[in-house]
């Protein structure tokens, strides 16, 4: 495969066949993942994945009844896990202090890169992934339904499957709008407009403004998409959850 090709033009894909996955494929993977750059080699993350119809039709809610949550052939929940290594830091005569904010971050961190990672593998071996961006919004019932013990935070998941067809060019800003040599440089109002122009004439930004009654596509992500009432709704039960998940974080 073209690397440059594939990650200039990768894309999500919802849809799936019928053709299973298997666990030897999906093994390799994981392992392959496994080798992306993590805090101290310490791999504080796990993964659980799910293949039983019912357990995908029981997580399916927590993720908005995302269609792909059901359809594919595995949902894998990526976690950051200081559980394992702090049991293996306490039965080897160790101390661990990593029950604070600074050790959760470090391991969501490294989890999201280990996602990243699996995610590139799978989509290099033919496989479609679609992030589903909705764990941390309903991380307490994803990990009761998972059993996950303390120290152990869902981050993200990926609904993985072999393709039914190429998904969708979302689009991307322009590298200009992302690079900032030195130091961060400020840009000016007009220079924000022309960065998004690209991405406001979308025939498809175009539609969800229409449909969902704005003057612009900024309107459709404040006041529709990801609200203030949301994002504060979910970074509370969020904020909750990793407390009771055991980490201590200062207030």
């Amino acid at each position: 495969m073209d690397l440059e090709r594939y990650f200039l033009e990768r894309r999500t894909i919802r849809n799936y066949t019928d053709r299973e996955v298997d666990d030897r494929l999906i093994n390799e993977l994981i392992e392959e993942a496994s080798h992306a750059p993590n805090t101290g080699n310490m791999q504080t993350y796990s993964v659980v994945v799910t293949r039983d119809e019912e357990m995908k039709r029981r997580l399916s809610p927590l993720h908005f009844n995302q269609p792909c949550s059901v359809g594919c052939a595995a949902l894998l929940t990526f976690c950051a896990d200081f559980h394992r290594f702090t049991r293996w830091c306490e039965i080897s005569r160790a101390n661990p202090g990593y029950d604070n904010f600074h050790s959760f971050v470090s391991a969501l961190i490294d989890t999201s890169l280990f996602a990243q990672q699996f995610n590139t593998a799978a989509e290099l071996r033919g496989l479609g992934c679609c992030y589903l961006g909705t764990t941390t919004y309903n991380a307490s019932q994803i990990a009761e339904i998972l059993g996950l013990p303390s120290l152990v935070v869902p981050v993200t998941t990926i609904a993985l499957g072999w393709p039914a067809d190429e998904g969708a060019d979302a689009g991307r800003l322009p590298v200009r709008a992302i690079v900032h040599n030195e130091t961060y440089h400020e840009l000016s109002d007009g220079q924000i407009k022309e960065l998004y122009a690209e991405t406001e004439a979308r025939e498809d930004s175009r539609k969800f403004i229409a449909e969902n009654g704005k003057e612009t596509l900024a309107q459709v992500f404040t006041d529709v998409r990801y609200t203030k009432e949301a994002n504060e709704h979910f970074s509370r039960l969020f904020f909750d959850f990793v407390k009771k998940a055991g980490f201590h974080i200062p207030g």
